[in-house]
């Protein structure tokens, strides 16, 4: 029987089947033999041991879509990553840094700006300036009174979307809107192997309909972004593509050289300062960055 991996923890995976049921599944040693790990993600083939207490073996893993290194999963479609507007404020360093390693592995990132109903127009309109000039889409909603969350449904529809976001912005109010029975699901698996809420965050997939997977990833408040190189760090922020052939300089990194058309656009205010400050940060960062 085929079906997708939704959690995996202490040598357990479960799988979600067409049927609608979670199997409780081993992996057979053959994958440990040629070094395959299953991933949260990825489509198996199991041979289902007991049909009554839901436990199989999973016998084959299906050709990976593609697999992220963090988090460790696989055949995502795309990022849908959560910030509040305000209570707390955005971190839009933490934003950046997000965007950036899901650019890195080629993953579509949405942006949603949660608890909407306690924004002021101006906040709305700073966040909206920020990014749609990057060409990031934006979805701005309040899980709270289930504002735009048609738009979320819409967007997810027949894909699987990696949901990321640092504590206290509502993400979880708004797996509970897209899928009421989410928690009741962990609990039912956590029950099943008797420790699952003593265990550290995994990263969890939560069936919402056919086809329509969300997976939860464990909360962020830092990311690090040294397996790029600083020269490599502009091409990440897609904004300044427009202006960089300009510069004087060849290769031109946009901080402290003369004639760069990125600083000139910045200072006519068609680049985000926001941005731009977040982008000299990390320059120096990995300028900095030790090498081992």
């Amino acid at each position: 029987m085929e079906g997708k991996i939704i959690k995996g923890i202490a040598g357990f995976y479960y799988v979600h089947t067409k049927t609608n049921k979670i199997y409780e599944c081993k992996a057979k040693g053959v994958f440990r033999k040629n070094k395959i790990k299953p991933l949260v993600g990825d489509n198996v083939i199991i041979d289902i041991l007991d049909e009554k207490e839901e436990k199989g073996n999973i016998i084959s893993v299906l050709e990976r879509q593609n697999e992220l290194v963090r988090p460790a999963v696989a055949n995502i479609d795309q990022a849908l990553v959560i910030f509040a507007v305000a209570k707390p404020n955005p971190n839009f360093n933490l934003l950046d840094r997000f965007l950036i390693m899901m650019e890195k592995q080629n993953v579509k990132t949405i942006i949603c700006f949660n608890k909407k109903d306690i924004a002021t127009q101006k906040e709305l309109e700073l966040l909206k300036d920020t990014y749609i000039r990057c060409g990031y889409h934006i979805v701005f909603t309040s899980a709270k009174f289930e504002d735009g969350m048609e738009k979320i449904r819409e967007l997810i529809k027949g894909r699987t979307t990696a949901v990321a976001g640092p504590s206290g912005v509502g993400k979880s109010s708004l797996i509970n809107v897209l899928q009421p029975k989410a928690l009741m699901e962990t609990g039912a698996i956590s029950e099943k192997i008797d420790r699952g809420k003593h265990t550290t965050r995994h990263s969890e997939l939560i069936w919402i309909e056919e086809n329509t997977y969300i997976m939860d990833t464990p909360g962020f408040s830092s990311l690090y972004i040294d397996d790029l190189e600083k020269e490599e760090l502009k091409d990440y922020f897609p904004e300044f593509i427009e202006y960089q052939d300009g510069c004087k300089f060849q290769g031109c990194m946009h901080v402290n050289e003369p004639k760069c058309m990125v600083k000139h656009a910045l200072d006519e205010g068609k680049i985000s300062q926001i941005r731009y400050n977040n982008y000299v940060e990390m320059f120096h960062e990995l300028k900095d960055k030790r090498r081992y």
